[in-house]
């Protein structure tokens, strides 16, 4: 099985920090290879995973924003083929969990109800998409499809609105327990499986403090509050068992493409 799980926002300002925190992090970085991604393109959500799973830069796949003249953009307004459209067609078992390329967050053979419409603003919907994300990919897994794809995005809205407070931490912590309970407590990678299971966790950016950021991604007023933080272009990999080099966003599709020929 390629397991990709996607963490929106995860930073490695946080995780580097507090390794001795966050005990299943600490366990991929010492089985994995762990590195930073330094984006070219702008740190923009939408973009970033579209390209991510397209294998498009965002020149040719033209995902810019989540609104496009004043319109939600939906799946059927991107002209390009997912790696899942490709693996599908090809007869692989395929199934994608939450992908925020759109709004609400994109999900393909499953039946997956975003949390607050795929932009949970409060701890309550932060902890309900915690559980519900991890509980839709453990029952996901224990039908052993080809590719699994899932992504978590609460932290993203957590660090816009409270970066730099201890909360941000704890909200790791959170994250960190389920990360564990997906890859370790199945078994998935235990040290047989790890042999023939193949893992990819990503970010599509990091985060900063806001002010500090190259590209501004929101105005620092909003509905919800008043913005502590920002994107970075330093955005988090681990890979575990994935030979392909991957030293941008795209690369994931391609690295997907190569084991799953």
């Amino acid at each position: 099985m390629f397991l990709v799980l996607g963490v929106d926002a995860a930073s490695w300002n946080v995780v580097r920090s507090n390794l001795s925190d966050l005990e299943n992090f600490a366990r991929l970085v010492e089985i994995g290879e762990a590195k930073e991604i330094v984006l070219k393109e702008k740190p923009i959500s939408a973009s970033i995973w579209c390209g991510m799973f397209c294998g498009l830069p965002p020149e040719k796949h033209k995902h810019e924003s989540y609104v496009r003249n004043g319109e939600i953009v939906r799946r059927e307004d991107i002209k390009v083929e997912f790696i899942w459209d490709i693996l599908h067609a090809e007869g692989k078992k395929v199934y994608a969990i939450n992908v925020p390329f759109v709004v609400p967050p994109y999900s393909f053979g499953v039946d997956f109800k975003p949390v607050g419409f795929g932009l949970p603003t409060n701890e309550r919907e932060w902890e309900e998409e915690l559980r519900r994300v991890t509980a839709k990919t453990i029952e996901v897994m224990h039908e052993e499809p080809d590719l699994l794809i899932s992504v978590f995005t609460l932290l993203d809205r957590v660090q816009h609105f409270h970066w730099g407070e201890p909360c941000v931490l704890e909200w790791y912590r959170r994250l960190d327990e389920k990360i564990g309970e997906i890859v370790f407590e199945t078994g998935f990678l235990d040290d047989d499986a790890r042999m023939k299971n193949r893992l990819i966790l990503i970010s599509d950016h990091g985060f900063c403090s806001f002010g500090e950021a190259k590209v501004r991604t929101l105005p620092e007023q909003t509905p919800h509050g008043r913005l502590k933080g920002d994107h970075s272009e330093r955005a988090m990999l681990i890979t575990v068992n994935v030979s392909y080099p991957i030293e941008k966003p795209q690369d994931v599709f391609f690295a997907i493409r190569e084991a799953l020929r």
